[in-house]
């Protein structure tokens, strides 16, 4: 990238994979604004971040509130006129998600709000900022069980995973990655769906075969990508996955 500092935004960045991204990118020598819907954690990681000699700070930025939205990208706008990188790393998953014929509709909506309709939100808010860049990268994180194709395979190890809430919000995420990507084909803005592997998180329940630092390598390896015209696909540690 031409820009020597590269200006980061990282959501949902107070733990977990989120943070270790944060971590990865300040040490490649990005400034890193660390995304938190609680603003107090929010800025406790980004001190213990500072404290190890590196450029962060905090943001607070709820995907579920455009007010906390709109007032981040106006935060980045007029501390540093730009954005360089955005990693969509935020999400939840729902106790009540489950198979289609049982899940709560309720569970649904809320993975549905946060995974996909948040992630669209801070994406278009951030997306002028981008535009100002000179190799803006959007990285929207993923997982194996976002693909339809794998969804579909009685061969795949996840094809029991029937998680139609978290699984859908993580499908529509990768919708959004191919149809942005052809949008700004013809601009300097790359994006790409990353699964970072079966990470041991909280949100993982702790079961996982990656520690969070191995999680966040791929992630910012696209975020700090060299090449634009690498773009709208959907890749894991293995390789590109079928979508």
């Amino acid at each position: 990238m031409a820009h020597t500092n590269r200006i980061a935004l990282v959501t949902g960045a107070n733990k977990g994979i989120g943070f270790e991204i944060a971590r990865q990118l300040a040490e490649a020598g990005a400034t890193v604004l660390l995304g938190a819907r609680d603003a107090d954690r929010g800025r406790q990681a980004a001190e213990d971040l500072t404290a190890e000699g590196l450029s962060v700070s905090s943001v607070a930025i709820d995907l579920n509130d455009e007010a906390s939205i709109a007032a981040a990208a106006k935060h980045i706008e007029a501390e540093h006129g730009r954005l360089d990188i955005l990693v969509n790393n935020a999400g939840i998953v729902d106790a009540e998600d489950g198979p289609p014929s049982g899940a709560s509709t309720a569970a649904v909506r809320r993975l549905m709000e946060t995974n996909f309709i948040g992630t669209l939100a801070v994406t278009q808010s951030m997306l002028p900022l981008l535009r100002r860049s000179e190799a803006g990268r959007i990285v929207n994180l993923a997982t194996t069980l976002g693909s339809l194709a794998i969804n579909g395979d009685p061969s795949s190890p996840y094809y029991s995973a029937r998680l139609i809430g978290y699984n859908a919000s993580k499908a529509a995420l990768n919708m959004l990655t191919v149809q942005l990507a052809a949008e700004l084909k013809d601009t300097r803005i790359a994006v790409n769906s990353v699964c970072p592997g079966y990470v041991k998180t909280d949100l993982t329940g702790n079961n996982g075969f990656m520690t969070p630092a191995e999680g966040a390598r791929l992630p910012v390896q696209y975020a700090l990508m060299e090449d634009s015209t690498v773009t709208g696909r959907f890749v894991e540690p293995d390789g590109v996955t079928p979508w």
